[in-house]
């Protein structure tokens, strides 16, 4: 009899340890849908390939803020893309570990999902390669992929979630890479004023914005075209120039010496948070932006012809700019920045 209870209370044991383990299978991980705004342009064909999902999101964002990604602990993905900056900071050059500048200023991070390059100079065409490189930069965070792991590996909440993720606690490059891209793919601003305004939703220019309007179509969209605020090329535009020996612009990615120093252009949704501006902050604010556009530019053989064939300005009254910022100021999105 009492052999009889003891295989029964075995049975009984793993019969609930199969439950136990079912059960952590059992995770459903439903898709999220990217709330696709009107008008804007085709997703990044490879967003079809990671489609973000409930759980993979939660693990990127928890991944997007681990300081364990850099050597000394000290440094995460989200202490230069903040969040209240449009996922871009306030300093003139990226500082990463034990105060080392980087070669350019913080690319705010919005709307990639919609982006054909990644990193101002393109050298990403997916953005599931792209968290690599700020793990592995020295003046960044001067660590590899697999040191990440190995300080992440025991960590039971990363289990968890890379289980609920991906369907077992392997952690992985991929899954790593894949999961703070499926974070990514869903940093979405489409709610500013601007957007309001053009979906009918009670809101208005002032008098001044309107006037703004007007000159931003006639001098700054061919640049800064579609919904995204961005054309998605590489153009030089005359700004002063990186000192830095290893900055060359487009020219890093493609090594020809047409695309020396020339920038995608960048998105001006949210670009009253993202100060200093230029590709490693060469201006404070807007206004001086503006100001350097109308008192020109510096010469280049590859100079964008908007410049070239204008000699090399912009030129802009003073109304003009004060109409213009105060445009660019309704692509700032509340809700995107959380503030």
């Amino acid at each position: 009899m009492r052999k009889i209870i003891v295989f029964i209370t075995a049975l009984l044991f793993l019969t609930s340890c199969n439950n136990d383990e079912s059960e952590q299978f059992s995770y459903e991980n439903p898709e999220i849908g990217l709330d696709i705004p009107q008008d804007f342009p085709e997703l990044n064909s490879f967003v079809s390939t990671n489609k973000p999902t409930k759980y993979g999101v939660e693990l990127g964002k928890k991944l997007f803020s681990d300081k364990r990604f850099s050597a000394d602990n000290t440094i995460s993905c989200s202490s230069c893309h903040i969040q209240e900056n449009a996922f871009a900071d306030q300093n003139v050059q990226a500082i990463g570990i034990e105060g080392r500048i980087g070669l350019r200023n913080t690319p705010s991070i919005q709307n990639l999902a919609f982006l054909k390059f990644y990193n101002l100079d393109g050298s990403k065409l997916q953005l599931e390669n792209q968290p690599l490189v700020p793990i592995i930069t020295h003046e960044e965070m001067d660590s590899s992929i697999m040191e990440v792991i190995e300080k992440i590996k025991d960590d039971a909440t990363y289990k968890d979630l890379f289980w609920k993720a991906f369907g077992d606690e392997n952690i992985t490059p991929e899954r790593i890479y894949k999961s703070i891209a499926q974070f990514e793919y869903t940093l979405i601003s489409s709610n500013s004023k601007y957007d309001k305004v053009k979906r009918n939703e009670g809101e208005t220019f002032t008098e001044y914005e309107a006037k703004g309007y007007q000159t931003f179509q006639q001098k700054c969209a061919s640049c800064h075209s579609t919904e995204l605020f961005t054309d998605q090329s590489f153009r030089n535009i005359g700004f002063p120039v990186n000192n830095d020996s290893n900055e060359a612009g487009r020219a890093r990615v493609t090594g020809k010496m047409e695309d020396y120093v020339k920038f995608r252009v960048p998105s001006l949704r949210n670009i009253d948070l993202t100060a200093p501006y230029g590709s490693f902050g060469q201006f404070e604010t807007l206004r001086s932006v503006l100001d350097y556009f109308d008192n020109g530019v510096l010469g280049a053989d590859n100079l964008d012809p908007i410049f070239k064939e204008n000699g090399k300005r912009i030129p802009l009254s003073e109304e003009e700019k004060n109409n213009l910022i105060a445009f660019m100021k309704t692509l700032t999105d509340t809700n995107f920045t959380k503030q």
